[in-house]
């Protein structure tokens, strides 16, 4: 039986077919050999968080790739605000299709962020753009606020992109913004489209009440507030760069586990009793009135040094769970040193915004007292992994906010007026803050709505 003859089409199809295999056989083959030679990341850390709701974004994640560690690190690149930077803003753009600024300045209208470097770089459209002068806004200060002289000079010494602005103490009804700190007081007849701001520092458990007051602004620490006044603010450098790798050991020849400087001993939270009750799985060295131990006040670069040299954790507790209530117990006493602050206070969600990625450690990470020692012992024998919480040191800075500054280009937004229904509502209504953990808070919330 003779073999079957070929056609030239059948041919063409053979090896057509042929081919393709292959190709397909020589791309699975080079797959295997691509991931054979990346490498193994490794199990991925796992820490326990807190509930689903609102849960932080500081305990996982790789460092970025720095692959313009030199721009980043160039001054002259920076905005005028920052350490060395000279970049000037410029006269804002108003939309096409709207007409109106593109900057976001005020809360409702980019509630995710605190607007303080859009307000720092704010200069209105027409401002400095004709010779017509431009009237100063004028700014009276009943009380308090002893920093702010009276006359236009504070403007100019802070180099303040918009400037025309003046402080008073006299004259209420020929104010464009009259600032009340602390409290409201009577100073007579207001004048048509005076504004009224409302600047708290304290916590709501340490403030007054408003009564018979229309407040439009609100200057406080909280992210929600018109003019937000944080008592520190982190910038990158770089955004995309949050983390870069360090030379120095800081675990190195440190022999004593947790500190914790305190004078304050009847707080609003339960901070007490969770560092007695943490004090019995790991040792934690409590310093001043609420401890055995003394390090007095007055020999504070003494007491710091200490800290720097012997201990790898330090207590920033503050004395109350409220939100975005984040003070120098964190920013000074714990970030400002070469030791990892175990933070309470704000919600865990408020410190992932406001901290530098990776740099604490919040105790409603964990479910008990127990679990964050063998955590924290866990760091103590691991310098690799303790190490890890400090790689966000060299890729930004503390920036100074111009409070002053910011307050004077607020001014000058063409803004329709707008006042808070209720102020007190605002500063201290429900979820504003709580004396239990926010892990029981929230885990209370989730419950209450699954009722």
């Amino acid at each position: 039986m003779g073999l079957p003859r070929l056609s030239l089409k059948r041919c063409f199809i053979y090896i057509f077919c042929a081919t393709g295999m292959i190709l397909v056989v020589m791309n699975v083959r080079q797959k295997e050999l691509w991931h054979a030679l990346r490498p193994d990341p490794g199990p991925a850390q796992s820490i326990r968080a807190v509930p689903d709701v609102g849960k932080p974004s500081n305990l996982t994640g790789t460092v970025n790739p720095v692959d313009h560690i030199a721009e980043i690190m160039d001054p002259s690149k920076r905005p005028w605000y920052m350490k060395g930077g000279t970049r000037r803003p410029l006269p804002g753009v108003r939309s096409k299709r709207t007409g109106r600024r593109i900057a976001r300045l005020w809360p409702d209208e980019d509630s995710n962020d605190d607007r303080v470097t859009n307000q720092l770089m704010f200069v209105p459209l027409d401002y400095n753009r004709t010779s017509v002068e431009h009237p100063p806004k004028r700014i009276m200060i009943p009380h308090g606020m002893g920093e702010a002289k009276t006359g236009s000079d504070l403007f100019h010494q802070l180099g303040c992109p918009v400037n025309t602005c003046v402080i008073t103490r006299d004259n209420p009804e020929g104010a464009d913004l009259i600032i009340f700190k602390d409290y409201v007081t009577h100073v007579g007849r207001r004048a048509p489209n005076q504004a009224w701001m409302l600047y708290f520092l304290e916590c709501p458990y340490h403030t007054q009440a408003v009564r018979n007051a229309l407040v439009n602004w609100t200057a406080t620490y909280r992210r929600d507030s018109d003019i937000v006044a944080p008592y520190e603010r982190w910038q990158y450098y770089d955004a995309r760069v949050t983390q870069i790798p360090q030379t120095f050991n800081y675990a190195a020849n440190k022999t004593k586990k947790v500190a914790w400087f305190v004078s304050n001993c009847h707080p609003r939270n339960q901070r007490m009793q969770y560092a007695k009750e943490l004090a019995k799985h790991i040792q934690v060295d409590i310093y001043g009135a609420c401890g055995s131990l003394r390090c007095s006040r007055s020999q504070a670069q003494t007491c710091f040094e200490m800290l720097d040299a012997d201990y790898k954790f330090y207590l920033a507790f503050e004395n109350s769970n409220c939100r975005d209530y984040i003070t120098e117990k964190f920013f000074v006493n714990g970030l400002g040193h070469n030791v990892l602050p175990i933070v309470m206070g704000a919600h865990p969600t408020d410190y992932a915004k406001s901290a530098p990625y990776r740099s604490y450690i919040h105790v409603d990470e964990f479910e008990s007292p127990r679990e964050l020692a063998d955590y924290l012992h866990r760091l103590d024998h691991d310098d690799e992994l303790y190490n890890s919480y400090f790689k966000w040191k060299g890729t930004g800075e503390f920036i100074n906010t111009y409070f002053w500054c910011r307050v004077c280009a607020m001014l000058h937004d063409p803004r329709p007026p707008k006042h808070y229904k209720d102020v007190n509502e605002w500063w201290r209504g429900d979820d504003v803050c709580t004396q239990n953990s926010w892990r029981e808070h929230d885990t209370n919330e989730i419950t209450f709505k699954n009722s």
